[in-house]
């Protein structure tokens, strides 16, 4: 079968489907590629590379449609591309369902097969086909390159013999997979970043990258990442009042922000108002990654960069992957070949017991299923929840907090539990000792001298057991126990009427001593050197 790349019709569109390397994986699943002339210089790669790949260059994009099997492109089809389709024939590109029912429809009646690439259900298997978060990838790291070449100052803080520069403070609202790559790229370059999201499971993963979470003081459930395909869930009134009253807390003091929110098939929510522009310092830069969908901000204009009466730049573009498009097309072209690779399984000859690859477009997989928005003169949009569902966080159980007489009786509960404790050990301990003086002729000075042992072991014991943890390390624990218990001996033994006996206790006390009190000296030391003041 033939795979094919055209060049994209859609303006501005720099990216393309297949590059060199791509097109060398697509020929060992057993596909002849081709790629129409000029597709992919826009992206750095010349039809001469695609030629040295093996790959056949087509003169026009007529031909290309006529002659491939599959078509794979990136932006969503045009109407003259459409016609162009086949009885038979694949499209896998950006299709945009939710508000392209005239596609579906062309398509449809063309009795074509098409896979949206935003339509990959986000589970393990299928991430690495997961075109949306490669393109919100680098849109993210864009983002803060534009803010960065709009933005008059230093990211990181400096002191020079020229003055001191004050580090960049940045806020990243929404953080998914762009939000992420923004919050990476803004606290490599040395900002103070900032994020907020509505997904509280999402906090330990800004905290891990440097960057500093936002908590809302409001108490409400959201809904797990995870339950609704690792998109956020649409809040209530409630709690988007008080997520706006954090904004407007916060834009006074920010340099950058950049806001990645949108949940899939709906406008973008509109999260900083002109009253927040309003109140930002001049120079500012707002990057709006939710352009397209009418934008996180109330002033964006699609695809365009505006400059507010109090200097702040609020940037609407649409095409970040496509500015980055040598990057773009290389991941986008790794989802393809992925999204192919499914699409040819292993088939085990039984006569010969060979393995062939084919071409089967299997609407029981759950990746292709979900991906799949016409089949065979029938539109399978919204495709059906797919039967590996992605692992949510279990909800989490509140603690009943304890009444005062409920706490009295659990305190209560346990001395009595200490007690009983203590005093079965005890028994024991007294039952061990007559047991060894009832053995027969045991001298008198042993038994003396080994009850003297086993209180200093109980109360040597007793003693370092109630030093707070965090005053020795365990090695220390054990070895002041063993020398408390040599200083209680020894005190026993100091006034014995032996010189030797005495010499000997006095020596023990003072190394025992001096374990003890250079031990705690070492700890507190260390301790300190790991205290910020």
């Amino acid at each position: 079968m033939k795979i094919g790349t055209p060049k994209e019709v859609f303006g501005g569109e720099n990216r393309v489907a297949m590059t060199p390397d791509s097109a060398r994986q697509l020929q060992k699943l057993g596909y002849d590629c081709l790629i129409e002339s000029g597709a992919g210089a826009r992206a750095g790669f010349s039809d001469a590379l695609y030629e040295d790949a093996g790959v056949t260059v087509v003169k026009t994009a007529a031909a290309l449609w006529k002659e491939a099997d599959i078509v794979a492109k990136v932006r969503q089809p045009e109407p003259a591309e459409l016609k162009r389709l086949r009885e038979g024939q694949t499209l896998i590109s950006f299709f945009n369902p939710a508000a392209n029912e005239e596609g579906m429809e062309a398509a449809k009646a063309k009795g074509a097969n098409v896979i949206a690439m935003e339509m990959v259900p986000r589970i393990s298997r299928a991430q690495k086909m997961d075109a949306l978060s490669s393109m919100a990838n680098i849109a993210g790291y864009r983002a803060v390159i534009e803010a960065g070449n709009n933005f008059g100052r230093f990211f990181t803080g400096q002191v020079t013999a020229a003055g001191k520069v004050p580090p960049a403070k940045v806020l990243v609202v929404g953080a998914g997979v762009a939000g992420l790559a923004a919050i990476g790229t803004s606290t490599s370059l040395g900002a103070i970043t900032y994020a907020f999201d509505v997904r509280p499971e999402v906090a330990e993963q800004v905290e891990s990258m440097g960057a500093e979470f936002v908590f809302l003081d409001f108490e409400e459930e959201q809904q797990d990442g995870a339950a609704t395909g690792g998109y956020a869930s649409v809040s209530s009134p409630e709690f988007a009042a008080a997520q706006l009253a954090k904004f407007r807390e916060l834009a006074p003091e920010m340099d950058i922000v950049i806001t990645t929110a949108l949940i899939p098939n709906r406008e973008a929510p509109e999260l900083w108002t002109k009253d927040m522009v309003e109140s930002m310092k001049p120079g500012s830069v707002i990057v709006d990654l939710a352009a397209e969908k009418g934008g996180n901000c109330k002033l964006t204009v699609k695809d365009e960069k505006i400059v507010t009466d109090n200097g702040v730049t609020i940037i609407g573009y649409t095409d970040f992957p496509s500015r980055m498009a040598a990057q773009a097309s290389t991941l986008y072209a790794t989802n393809i070949r992925h999204m192919m690779t499914d699409l040819t399984p292993k088939v085990k000859n039984e006569e010969t017991g060979e393995e062939t690859q084919e071409f089967f477009h299997n609407m029981e997989d759950d990746v292709i299923r979900g991906a799949t928005v016409t089949y065979k003169n029938e539109i399978t949009f919204p495709p059906p929840p797919p039967k590996v569902q992605a692992i949510a966080a279990k909800p989490k159980e509140k603690v009943p907090e304890l009444t005062p007489e409920e706490k009295r009786a659990q305190e209560a509960a346990a001395f009595k539990a200490q007690t009983k404790s203590q005093v079965t050990l005890l028994a024991v301990g007294a039952a061990l000792v007559l047991g060894v003086g009832l053995i027969p002729g045991m001298p008198a000075s042993f038994m003396q001298h080994f009850i003297v042992f086993v209180l200093s072991v109980f109360i040597g014991f007793q003693v370092i057991w109630n030093v707070a943890h965090s005053l020795h390390t365990p090695l220390m624990a054990v070895t002041n126990a063993i020398s408390s218990i040599i200083i209680l001996g020894a005190l026993i033994q100091i006034g014995s009427s032996s010189l030797l006996i005495t010499l000997l206790a006095a020596l023990g006390i003072f190394m025992a001593s001096v374990n003890i009190f250079g031990g705690f000296l070492v700890t507190r030391r260390m301790l300190a050197m790991f205290q910020k003041s």
